[in-house]
């Protein structure tokens, strides 16, 4: 009988304030979805990810760079110390069972994870997430802020009465496949995500087959840079779940994905770098929808103008 390979667990003692900062700069630099806990008696914040691989020195002197940086954003990371050690994989499936709780966004849609026993409500389509090692259950600020533009697009749909045709989607950095299958739930059509990181894809590939629209949709190992600049057809919603490097680097490309009257969705912002993101895409055109903040995060919708 074979043995699972074991995992590596990578945990940064911080601050409640920094937490999501945390996070997030965990989850893009090791590519993978983390999980918090706040011990209200030491008033400290764990933030924990989990790896398929033994971390290399180059990459932990990355991650204190990039806990050096997120303290020059004005946030208090308090000890700020990383920690690193191999552990059994059940030590990661109940670390997900403690912090993953279902989601609800009104009554129109439900994501949950699969040993959860919440049922939905009348009419309530529900997405069945395990997260495995990628980012995205919809805990996250940014990710809900997707999940509500979708909802709201969907609804948009369906109370226009000269509307027929379903909407497309494209989900650019796919992650646990969260975003597509929601879109693959509500009744959009033409879904198409991508993510550069192939576990990602095996991991929302895996997830859509559990919740029945594999075939429904369409999951590839791609970049944002290989997007065509000139697309055969665009997309009624765009989203871009990235940092804000990325995205401005490549915001032509993105920005050509959409159809003329779609919708964009840039998340995965800090608050201080939003305005300058704004900034470049209404220079390119577009304007500025709705926004939404929460702690250090902002994320906005933009349409052509």
């Amino acid at each position: 009988m074979k043995t699972r390979r074991p995992l590596w667990k990578v945990s940064v003692l911080t601050t409640l304030e920094a937490e999501d900062a945390v996070a997030e700069m965990l989850e893009r630099s090791l590519h993978c979805a983390t999980s918090s806990f706040f011990d209200l008696e030491k008033e400290t914040s764990r933030v924990t990810a989990f790896v398929t691989h033994k971390i290399p020195s180059k990459t932990r002197e990355t991650l204190h760079e990039d806990l050096a940086s997120v303290k020059k954003c004005g946030l208090k990371i308090g000890h700020g110390k990383v920690s690193i050690a191999r552990v059994r994989r059940q030590d990661w499936t109940e670390s997900w069972k403690r912090h993953f709780r279902p989601i609800e966004i009104g009554n129109t849609l439900l994501v949950k994870p699969s040993w959860s026993k919440k049922r939905p409500q009348k009419g309530q389509a529900v997405v069945i997430l395990n997260p495995g090692l990628s980012f995205g259950t919809g805990q996250h600020p940014t990710t809900l802020f997707c999940l509500e533009e979708i909802v709201r697009n969907h609804r948009k749909r369906r109370q226009d009465a000269a509307s027929t045709n379903s909407l497309s989607f494209l989900d650019i950095g796919t992650g646990s496949g969260i975003l597509a299958i929601a879109a693959a739930k509500l009744g959009y059509r033409r879904i198409q995500a991508i993510d550069f990181d192939p576990e990602a894809v095996r991991v929302a590939r895996a997830n859509a087959r559990a919740n029945g629209v594999l075939k429904t949709l369409k999951i590839a190992h791609s970049d944002v840079a290989g997007l065509p600049i000139i697309p055969k057809k665009g997309f009624d919603l765009v989203c871009a779940n990235l940092i804000s490097n990325l995205i401005m680097k490549e915001r032509k490309r993105i920005i050509a994905q959409l159809n003329p009257n779609g919708v964009l969705v840039l998340a995965g912002i800090l608050k201080i770098e939003f305005s300058q993101v704004q900034e470049a895409f209404e220079k390119s055109g577009l304007k500025l929808l709705s926004t939404r903040s929460k702690k250090e995060w902002r994320s906005g919708a933009f349409c052509f103008v």
